[in-house]
């Protein structure tokens, strides 16, 4: 059995301040709650017997806080590697600018079609197809083993493409993954496409 664990980071913005659409060029740290959604999931995962060998970061100082705290809840000190793959992705013009800002500029049918199909507006950046390339890589290199990877939700949301089915996952589920939420998908020995066993769950 192989398992790949998924965490979104934690929050990047105090209850007080306006959340701003925030990608790989704005690498922003975790906020004192962020900091305890990494330990929620990390009791989480010590609860549930969970205990990834390797965990996976990108390059962002939010994701790298992330696999800090949650390492102090693992049995053994998994191997640490950062990838850039796992970068948040670029939005253009929309970096750092507020939901309104952003829906103002694209408009809703272009929001939409992001939030519930992964259709890239114009003016953000991204290779999907290196996206999802990623997420099948990754789960090869983690063959026979548990691995966790810490990323943000523009790449997120392109993990469910190891299912074989993204279409039919996308009736089933929302994209986004919440802020310190975790899914979890496996993958028996000998098979090709794995199982989404658990979806954005966000530990108390």
């Amino acid at each position: 059995m192989t398992t790949l664990i998924i965490a979104r980071h934690g929050n990047t913005f105090e209850s007080n301040e306006v959340p701003r659409r925030v990608g790989k060029r704005t690498d922003l740290p975790l906020t004192a709650k962020g900091l305890e959604q990494a330990h929620s999931i990390g009791r989480y995962l010590k609860d549930q017997k969970i205990f990834p060998h390797t965990i996976v970061t990108s390059l962002l100082q939010r994701t790298k806080q992330m696999a800090t705290i949650i390492e102090l809840y693992l049995d053994a000190k998994p191997n640490i590697i950062e990838d850039a793959r796992f970068d948040e992705i670029d939005y253009g013009v929309d970096e750092n600018k507020t939901e309104e800002d952003v829906l103002q500029r694209i408009g809703s049918q272009a929001l939409e079609a992001w939030n519930d199909h992964g259709i890239l507006p114009q003016g953000w950046f991204a290779d999907l197809d290196a996206i999802r390339a990623a997420w099948h890589d990754v789960g090869e290199q983690s063959t026979g083993s548990t691995i966790l990877v810490i990323t943000s939700n523009g790449i997120a949301r392109f993990a469910p493409s190891l299912t074989g089915d993204e279409v039919a996952f996308r009736k089933q589920n929302a994209l986004k993954m919440s802020t310190g939420a975790l899914s979890i998908f496996t993958r028996e020995q000998g098979e090709k496409k794995w199982v989404c066993n658990l979806w954005n769950l966000r530990p108390s």
